[in-house]
Order: structure tokens, then C-alpha cells, then sequence
């Protein structure tokens, strides 16, 4: 793993620790890699609940309550389902907050509207969700590396964000 990663994981164990709030994931095409990252830090358990790797449409609508007409009108990889995903992952881990990430990594898939490459990234609680969308056609892996990367940096900038409100 690159040390830019697990220096940002450091981050944010620090940050989970000092707050006391919990961390969950929503995995499409990153397959758990964020979730990886995010339990480098000795006693993440601490603060990171769970994960949940649904690269399926319909493990999306079991587990995380994703609307299944949202994905018929839109596809999976839409700023709505990403959103679906942090607010299920929440309630099904128990967390404060979750990162979600879905996408078209390649070398299949996509759409005219969303072609191969089209990564949307959410991270939020239950009050609260950020959004972004990722579009690099590199080819698969640096597809979801540049993603991952992307979902982590967001993520100290959203948790140092929400913790100075309180």
C-alpha cells in the first residue's frame, strides 16, 4: 500500500478517536479497499463498524435499502445511489458516518450517461452527505485506485469539516 494511504489512515484514526464517532463503508467497485485503508491504524475497531462490498444491484436494495427503480431509471452508478448507500450502510452498521463508492471501473459496463470510468463517491451521516463524482478512463485498476484515493482524501476533509462544528 502506498504511503500516502496509510498516512491518510493515520488521519483518520486520529480524528475517529479524538471525536468518538463511528465509521462504516459501502463498497461497490472498490471492492473493500477503502474499508483495507481504513483498518491499517491499530484499534480502528474501535471506530470502524463494518463494511459491506455489494457489487450486485440487488445486494444494493437488500442490505442498503437502494431504491430499485432509482437503479432501473439511472443505473447503479448515479449520485443518487451513492447517496442510498452512505444512508444504509449507516443504519445497517450503526455508524455516525459512512463512505460509499459505486461505479463503472471497466473494462465493461457504463453507459452513455455514465460511460466506463464514472465513479460517484458519498460520505456523510445521517443529517449530512457530500458527494463527488470520479471520471478517469485509465483502465480498471487505476480507475478505482484514483477513486479510492479520491473517497480517502474526501473523507479527512468531511470528518475535519464536521468535527469543528461541534
Amino acid at each position: 500500500m502506498e504511503l500516502n494511504l496509510k498516512v491518510a489512515s493515520k488521519e483518520i484514526s486520529q480524528l475517529m478517536w479524538s471525536s468518538g464517532k463511528t465509521l462504516s463503508t459501502a463498497e461497490s467497485c472498490s471492492a473493500g479497499r477503502i474499508a483495507t485503508i481504513l483498518t491499517i491504524p491499530a484499534g480502528s475497531s474501535v471506530y470502524f463498524k463494518g463494511g459491506l462490498v455489494c457489487y450486485a444491484d440487488e445486494m444494493k436494495e437488500k442490505f442498503l435499502g437502494v431504491s430499485k427503480e432509482i437503479i432501473a431509471e439511472k443505473t447503479a452508478v448515479c449520485e443518487d445511489v451513492a447517496r442510498q448507500m452512505v444512508i444504509g450502510a449507516n443504519e445497517m452498521f450503526g455508524s455516525d458516518y459512512s463512505i460509499a463508492i459505486t461505479g463503472f471501473a471497466g473494462p465493461g459496463g457504463g453507459s452513455e450517461e455514465s460511460p466506463i470510468g464514472t465513479i460517484w463517491i458519498a460520505i456523510g451521516s445521517k443529517d449530512h452527505i457530500k458527494t463527488q463524482k470520479v471520471f478517469n478512463d485509465l483502465g480498471r485498476d487505476e480507475n478505482t485506485t484514483i477513486a479510492t484515493e479520491t473517497a480517502i482524501s474526501m473523507l479527512i476533509d468531511f470528518l475535519t469539516e464536521e468535527l469543528e462544528k461541534k
